[in-house]
This record gives C-alpha cells, sequence and structure tokens, in this order.
C-alpha cells in the first residue's frame, strides 16, 4: 500500500470512529471505567445535604462556619489495545475482513480514551509480539496507532494470546483498561489471564465470521489454513467431518466465554455483519 492510499484509508477510519466516540463512545467509556481514586480539590462552605463526614474542622474552627472539603476522581488512566494480527484475522465472507473490523473498534476505542485525555498504548501480536507502542496521549499518537494497524505485517501467522498476557504483565505495572481483541481460536490462555486481570481491567473482544461455525456441504475442496500455511483436501461432504469442525469451533468459543467469567474479566462477541457499536453499548451500559 503506497503512502497515498494509506493515509487516505487512515482519513476514512478515523472520521468514522471520531464520530462514534464523540457522539456515543466518549460518554459511557468515561461512565465505564472508573479513575485510581478520589483527589482532593477544595474546600467550600456547607451547605444543606452535604456529607457530614466531610466537614473540614481545622478550617470550620478557623472561620467559625462549617465547611467541607470537596474531591474529584483523579481521572487520568491507560488504555491498552492488544490486537491479535495471526493469520485467521484476514478471514472475511461477505466483503468485510475480521481485521477491518478489529482495527475500527480499537480506533473507536482510542478515540474514545483520547476524548478523555488518557493514555493509549499498543500491542500487536501473534504467537509473538510484533509491535509495542507505549502509552500516550493525542491525537497523532492515535493516529500512529491506527496507521500500524491497517499497514503492520506481522513475521508469524500463529496465535499466542498467553504470550502476549505474559508481555502486558511484564510491561505495564500499574493498572489499565485492557481491550484485548482477537477470534480467540485458541486455548491455554485461562492461567495468564488470571494473573493479568487481578491488576488489569480486562475486557476480551471477541470478532468472528458466521463462515467460521460450520463447514458448508461442497464435497471435495482445498483449503488453507492461514496461520499453519498448510494446505489439505478436506471432504465437507462428511457429516463426520462438519461436525467434527463444528464441535471444534464451539469448545474453542466456550473456553473463551466460561474463561474469561471465571477469572473477573468482561467479554464481548460480535459478527463481522453485526453492529459492533452496538454490542459495545450494551457492554458498557452493563458495567
Amino acid at each position: 500500500m503506497d503512502t497515498k492510499e494509506l493515509l487516505k484509508k487512515v482519513r476514512k477510519i478515523e472520521i468514522k470512529t471520531r464520530r462514534l466516540s464523540d457522539h456515543i463512545f466518549s460518554g459511557e467509556y468515561h461512565t465505564s471505567f472508573k479513575g485510581r481514586g478520589m483527589t482532593f480539590s477544595e474546600v467550600r462552605q456547607y451547605q444543606y445535604g452535604d456529607d457530614i463526614r466531610a466537614i473540614d474542622w481545622n478550617v470550620t474552627a478557623r472561620y467559625n462556619e462549617a465547611h467541607v472539603k470537596v474531591f474529584e476522581e483523579e481521572r487520568e488512566l491507560t488504555m491498552m489495545l492488544m490486537v491479535d494480527i495471526s493469520g485467521s484475522a484476514g478471514f472475511g465472507s461477505k466483503n468485510q475482513f475480521k481485521e477491518d473490523i478489529v482495527t475500527e473498534i480499537a480506533a473507536t476505542m482510542a478515540f474514545s480514551a483520547t476524548q478523555n485525555n488518557d493514555k493509549i498504548g499498543l500491542i500487536l501480536f501473534s504467537d509473538q509480539i510484533e509491535l509495542y507502542i507505549p502509552p500516550k496521549k493525542g491525537k497523532s499518537h492515535v493516529l500512529r496507532i491506527i496507521r500500524e494497524l491497517i499497514e503492520f505485517h506481522p513475521k508469524s501467522n500463529k496465535t499466542d494470546i498467553s504470550q502476549a498476557l505474559k508481555f502486558l504483565s511484564g510491561t505495564q505495572k500499574k493498572k489499565a483498561i485492557v481491550f484485548l481483541i482477537s477470534d480467540f481460536i485458541a486455548d491455554d490462555y485461562e492461567h495468564t489471564l488470571k494473573i493479568a486481570s487481578k491488576k488489569h481491567d480486562i475486557t476480551g473482544i471477541r470478532v468472528y465470521d458466521i463462515r467460521e461455525e460450520k463447514i458448508p456441504n461442497l464435497g471435495m475442496v482445498p483449503m488453507l489454513d492461514t496461520e499453519s500455511g498448510e494446505v489439505q483436501l478436506i471432504n465437507t461432504g462428511s457429516k463426520q467431518v462438519r461436525m467434527d469442525y463444528e464441535k471444534y469451533y464451539h469448545e474453542k468459543v466456550k473456553f473463551f466465554k466460561e474463561t474469561f467469567s471465571k477469572c473477573g474479566a468482561g467479554a464481548v462477541n460480535t459478527r463481522v455483519d453485526e453492529s459492533y457499536v452496538t454490542k459495545l453499548l450494551g457492554y458498557f451500559k452493563s458495567r
């Protein structure tokens, strides 16, 4: 992709996702994810209805009139976007690839964080850490993240979610809001998720395609495994083959839902042909 085409694509995503974050997500994001605590703001005169536990007795004694301490939320947070860019992200069946939806979701979350003056960082992973961008503030930083999401080419096509979570725990010492975006056709990440979710507020966003749920009966079909690179001749006419695949797929989905629930992490499922806006808003409101 040449520079002109890349900038055009970045601009297109910015316009769409910024509108969403400005008008829909920024308020929901602010409400859903709280700051680190309360910090002292000022002292003012007591008003009817104020909590008497907030009275500042030293100031009250000095002025011979009741005054209360006012606190405000210590708002500044850090958002980490963890994005699976393994081979399966390039799958799509309805003129929409999973990686396109993933980029839009990540961009919307990043602009929502920017609206709230939070820092945003990025981890792109396969079965290794492909790229790490430390958290920073600002629009230019968000545009860099979008460019990387569009343009970056991974060295590996495989997936290792556990490895990515270990890297998160090692690099992000303070609590962060973490959006882990993947199709979650993986397992063996329960232990590392459990550790990471004790420190961070983690949400898994599973992006999938309807064609991944089951194999249609098309007879003998050559199929490419995008993660291993192997091409195999599959007899989709076999009922057993179709049943085995469906069982395998649903086991992965079940593992995702149960593991995130068990670890106290949030979970969102969105299909590429569905409105991820509706799904995310529903999730934020439920928090």
